[in-house]
Formats: C-alpha cells, sequence, structure tokens
C-alpha cells in the first residue's frame, strides 16, 4: 500500500478542495531508516531462535527486505531423514506381517517390541531435529514448520509412529512457503493425520466428523465461520481416505460420490472441492495470519480491523505463505515498541535459543535434551491436543521454571559420562567423530566475554542475551558485580553473571 500523500491545507471554514488521502497502514513496510540494531534483534528473535551479534551484523549490513528474502527462501532446506526412522519404515511391513500371523501370546510380545522401537525412534526424531534446527541457516524456516505444525497438529501420543510423523513435517516443510490451499489438501493426504483424526475410519455408511471439524475450526476458519451442516457434508467429502505403511490411498468404494452441500453450495465435492469452498470463504483470510501473530508477535489481538485488512490482501495474493511472511514480518506493526521484548519464549525457542548463544551443539542424549523439554512443557512432534500448545504465559509456572534453571545448569556443566548407558557412550562417540563436541559451556566461551573492561563486558552480554527493553537495567548493576572488589573482569565472576543472566525473567523474554 502507498504511503499517504501530504493533504490539501483547509480553508478557513475547514473545508477542503479535495478528498483526503487513505491512512498509512501499519501493514506499510518499516521505513530503511528505522532498520537498526535494536530492530534487527527483534526480527531475528521472533522469527528464528535468537539474535547473536554476528547475525545481527549480516542483517544489518542486508537491509531488511533482504534478510528476509535469506530467511525465507522460496524452497526450505529438507531436514534428512533420520537413520533409525527410516529402519523404522522398512521394518514395519514385515513387523505387521508377523504380528498377523503369530499366535496371541507371540502377538503381545511383537506388539511391545513395535511401540519400544517406536519410542526409540520418537526419541531420536526428536534429537535428529533439535540438532537441525539448532542451525542458524535453517532457525527461521524451522520455526516456521514449528507453527504450522501447531495449526496442522498430528501428535506422537495418538499416531505413534515417528516415520509418519517424519512424513507429516516433511509435508509442510515441502509446501511451507507455496500457497496456502495446496499445502492443506497436502496435509488431508497426510498419513499421521489420517490416523491422528481418524479419517481411516471414515466411509460413506458412517462419515467421521473429527478431520471436517477441526479442518474448518482449528485450521482454516475458526469457531463461528460454519454450521453444523457444514461440517456433516465436509464429511461425507473426505470419505474413503486412507493410507498403507505410510502411502496415501484413495478407497473409491467407500467414497461418498453424492452431492453434498457445503457453505450453501450443492456439488458432488470430495476433499480437495470442501477445501477449495472453505477458502472461498472470508474468515479464510485471517484466522492463519491471526494465529501466526499469535505465535510470532503477541498474546494480545491485533485490531480486527488491521487483521481484516491483512485477509483481504493476503486473499489478494491467493493466499501465498510466503507473501504472508514478508509482509507481516517487514511491517511498521510487527515492529511497534509494545511488542518488543514481551514475549515469553516457548520451551523449544528457550532451548535452542541457549545453544545458539551459547554456541553449543545439541547432545545425543534424549534423557537430557528430551527429558528437559517434557518438564518445561513442550515435547517437539507431540503437542497435548488437537488445539495445540497454548503458548504464553501458560509456559511459565513453578515446575516449568525450576526446570529451565536446571536447564541451564546442565549447560554449564560437564556431561557425567560415567552415568551414561553403552547406546549414550556410542552417540556421544559418534557425534564427536562428526565434529560436534560442544555440548557444555567450556571456559574459552566463557573467556569470550571477559576480555574487556568490567563495563564492557557487562555491555556485551545484556546485548548477545536480552532484549533492549532489559539492557539498561542490567547493565549497570551487571558491570559493578563482574569488576568485583579489584575492579577488573574475571571468567570467574563472568561465569556467574552470565548464569544469572540466563536465570532472570528477562531471559525468558523475546
Amino acid at each position: 500500500m502507498n504511503s499517504p500523500a501530504t493533504a490539501p491545507a483547509a480553508d478557513e471554514k475547514g473545508s477542503r478542495s479535495t478528498p483526503s488521502a487513505a491512512p498509512a497502514s501499519r501493514w506499510d513496510p518499516l521505513p530503511a531508516s528505522e532498520w537498526n540494531a535494536d530492530a534487527a534483534r527483534h526480527l531475528l528473535r521472533r522469527v528464528g531462535w535468537t539474535a547473536k551479534p554476528e547475525d545481527v551484523e549480516t542483517a544489518l549490513q542486508q537491509g531488511l527486505p533482504a534478510t528476509l528474502a535469506r530467511l525465507f527462501p522460496a524452497k526450505a532446506i529438507p531436514f534428512p531423514k533420520p537413520k533409525m526412522v527410516a529402519e523404522i519404515e522398512a521394518e514395519e511391513p514385515g513387523m505387521h506381517e508377523r504380528i498377523r500371523a503369530a499366535a496371541e501370546p507371540e502377538k503381545r510380545q511383537l506388539r511391545k517390541e513395535m511401540r519400544d522401537r517406536a519410542q526409540q525412534g520418537y526419541q531420536d526424531l526428536t534429537i535428529r531435529w533439535l540438532q537441525f534446527a539448532a542451525d542458524p541457516a535453517h532457525s527461521a524456516a524451522e520455526k516456521w514448520v514449528l507453527f504450522l505444525s501447531d495449526v496442522y497438529v498430528v501428535a506422537f501420543e495418538k499416531v505413534h509412529n515417528p516415520a509418519l510423523l517424519y512424513q507429516h513435517h516433511a509435508i509442510l516443510r515441502e509446501r511451507a512457503l507455496g500457497a496456502a490451499p495446496a499445502l492443506t489438501k497436502a496435509v488431508s493426504r497426510s498419513p499421521a493425520m489420517i490416523d491422528y483424526l481418524d479419517l481411516r475410519e471414515s466411509k460413506k455408511q458412517a462419515p467421521n466428523e473429527n478431520f471436517a471439524r477441526e479442518l474448518f475450526e482449528l485450521f482454516l476458519l475458526g469457531e463461528g465461520n460454519y454450521t453444523e451442516t457444514d461440517i456433516k457434508e465436509a464429511a461425507r467429502a473426505f470419505t474413503g481416505y486412507r493410507h498403507r505403511f505410510g502411502e496415501f490411498q484413495f478407497a473409491r468404494g467407500q467414497h461418498d460420490p453424492t452431492p453434498k452441500k457445503i457453505f450453501g453450495k450443492t456439488a458432488p465435492y470430495d476433499g480437495d472441492g470442501a477445501i477449495d469452498l472453505a477458502y472461498q470463504q472470508p474468515a479464510a483470510g485471517t484466522f492463519l495470519p491471526g494465529e501466526m501473530l499469535r505465535f510470532y508477535l503477541s498474546e494480545q489481538p491485533v485490531p480486527r480491523n488491521q487483521i481484516a485488512e491483512l485477509g483481504r490482501w493476503w486473499q489478494g495474493t491467493h493466499y501465498n505463505l510466503r507473501a504472508l511472511l514478508h509482509r507481516i514480518f517487514g511491517s511498521q506493526l510487527f515492529f511497534s515498541p509494545e511488542y518488543r521484548g514481551a514475549m515469553i519464549k516457548s520451551p523449544i525457542q528457550f532451548y535452542l535459543g541457549l545453544v545458539q548463544d551459547l554456541s553449543l551443539d545439541v547432545p545425543p542424549l534424549p534423557r537430557q535434551a528430551v527429558g528437559l523439554l517434557r518438564q518445561m512443557g513442550q515435547m517437539p512432534f507431540n503437542p497435548p491436543n488437537v488445539r495445540g500448545w497454548m503458548g504464553g504465559r501458560s509456559w511459565i509456572n513453578s515446575s516449568t521454571l525450576a526446570a529451565r534453571r536446571q536447564l541451564v545448569q546442565a549447560l554449564f556443566n560437564p556431561i557425567n559420562e560415567v552415568n551414561l548407558n553403552a547406546d549414550e557412550v556410542m552417540a556421544l562417540d559418534a557425534a564427536r567423530s562428526e565434529g560436534r563436541s560442544r555440548f557444555t559451556v567450556s571456559p574459552d566461551r566463557v573467556r569470550d566475554f571477559a576480555v574487556a573492561s568490567p563495563q564492557d563486558a557487562a555491555d556485551r552480554l545484556v546485548r548477545a542475551f536480552l532484549a533492549p527493553a532489559a539492557t539498561a537495567t542490567y547493565a549497570g548493576p551487571l558491570a559493578k558485580f563482574v569488576a568485583g572488589k579489584s575492579g577488573e573482569t574475571s571468567p570467574e565472576r563472568v561465569r556467574a553473571a552470565l548464569l544469572t543472566l540466563l536465570d532472570s525473567p528477562e531471559y525468558q523474554l523475546s
């Protein structure tokens, strides 16, 4: 939208010779003059996991449009399939055949082995994804995939198949920056989604409404923008959706081909047709942008008129997701002062932000990483229910704060390898052979901040780890603490100061 022209002066009676120009939109691009270090830190912390000083400098040099183009390329980088996930995928047909042919006592044992193997695969998938997402080159795209997975929810707790979870997230990643209707249609064929929302049980004699209900309520439109009749009729459109060992199959004999009346229109719609009808509704333009703003910007809703304006514009792009990302993350509204440094980090962002801030590698130890994420309240690939994670203030209570402090302490102390089992020792050795060995904070990392005067060290610490609004509060007291009685910077006091910052309420915010 163009900036408004200067309005002509009013005459003595207050009338104007021409109509006044339209007011500026808060979705207009941030002026280049306002692209500074604080703005770059805000962008990087919100679209990724943190804002390292060198990444802030790169963003400043590139400018906002080029930074967004780099962070969100036309195609996201694929996440390589973990070896254990590939093995489970290959083993599944034979395992099901063995279970089918076995007598009852052996069936139970084989099913238990399959569940145990799935649990191991899930933990390996989680660790491998954390390692992939911790790479700054992948962070923004993977956080976007995480957001999409919080909309198009599936969960290990019900699907119980890491290969299907990997495939579902690959579908999201592959179509994450294209047209939203194409993404939704692909999700409707996702084997993980077919299992999670019971589409495999839906047939023309007895349509299952779970997927159709969540499609309209939680994926596309929001409550109040459809009727129960729309759900019942759309459920008939999705009958016959099946999969076999991760491959989508359309059971034509189980599909209801007769006319359905959805959103006031009648035709023999199939699932794709029902999705197309949903995207013709005005609410489709505002629902996903609203969810996106809640995830990336603020728990508090953006005014409806501003969301409506954005929704109309997005519909005009034919629901292009990459265009939506660039519009929101490049807008004046996104950089408004009231939104900076005021959003509670999710457990995943807290963990991966720590890893990046401290220049660490994610250790291949599920008991440490996955266990602490569970205690903090967010398990990757396993949202609590179809509504996803609540987010915001729900992340913080006495138990989850204690888990966050425990994580910080764990990262500042060497791994106790005596207590590791044989598989964990092998995993650590393999990671080290691949060049990934920085699992905890080394003295060298602390000394990086101890090479300057106490005030300079304090300034570097607060700029590196806290949002700009908190720097004035912490810089002075931190400098005095770092100086101590000697008045000189010491690694020991810098280490203590660093622990204090990472445990502070302000570090929980981005």
